[in-house]
């Protein structure tokens, strides 16, 4: 797939996670495979309004994250983690996105160093179809620092497809496909709301 395919296939999925009001103050970025040999892909220009589509939306990047060629943009602040999901994996697509409830579970959840789900139908769009399958979300600490969060962040990439949340930052969820990994973010956040809605109602999954 060419370039400007690519493009549009990542501006659809910014459209669609914009107009579910994920990217609160030009936060979140969005990661797409360009080629493989060389790795290059487009990410998320910095301080965009996710809401709107431009031309600068997306800047087109190496296996380092650092831009290629002359452009006015400049990739986001969390680059280097769709840069080790790209290398370590064959991913397709890397998702970071700040929502109040992912934050909200990563403060709840930070102690135990993970969230786990188990029994709710949504977990099949994940992949998991046996009736007693257990997800497992990691949650890494909020370096400021972002090589130093890059370096905590990689060691739980570990397959094509996957999930960490930061605490009290957002998630980053990556798939085998756009299509795929816009799926599973859907899916861990109807996860993360079912979870707090319960708790407000004094239930605890």
């Amino acid at each position: 797939m060419n370039l400007a395919a690519r493009w549009l296939e990542l501006a659809d999925i910014k459209d669609e996670l914009a107009a579910r009001d994920w990217f609160p103050g030009t936060s979140g970025n969005l990661a797409i495979r360009v080629s493989d040999d060389p790795l290059e892909f487009l990410v998320t220009a910095s301080g965009r309004d996710k809401r709107k589509r431009t031309p600068d939306d997306f800047v087109h990047v190496d296996a380092a994250g650092r831009l290629i060629g002359e452009q006015t943009g400049k990739p986001s602040a969390e680059t280097l983690l769709h840069v080790e999901v790209f290398n370590r994996t064959d991913a397709t697509c890397s998702l970071h996105v700040h929502t109040v409830d992912n934050n909200v579970i990563s403060e709840l959840h930070a102690a135990t160093g993970e969230v786990v789900f188990t029994g709710q139908e949504i977990i099949k769009a994940l992949g998991y179809w046996d009736e007693d399958a257990v997800v497992r979300v990691p949650i890494i600490e909020n370096h400021a620092d972002i090589p130093t969060l890059a370096a905590a962040f990689a060691p739980h990439i570990q397959a094509n497809a996957g999930a960490v949340l930061i605490r009290n930052h957002g998630i980053t969820v990556w798939g085998e496909t756009p299509a795929a990994a816009k799926r599973y973010l859907e899916a861990y956040e109807f996860l993360f709301s079912y979870t707090l809605k319960l708790r407000a109602l004094g239930v605890h999954s």
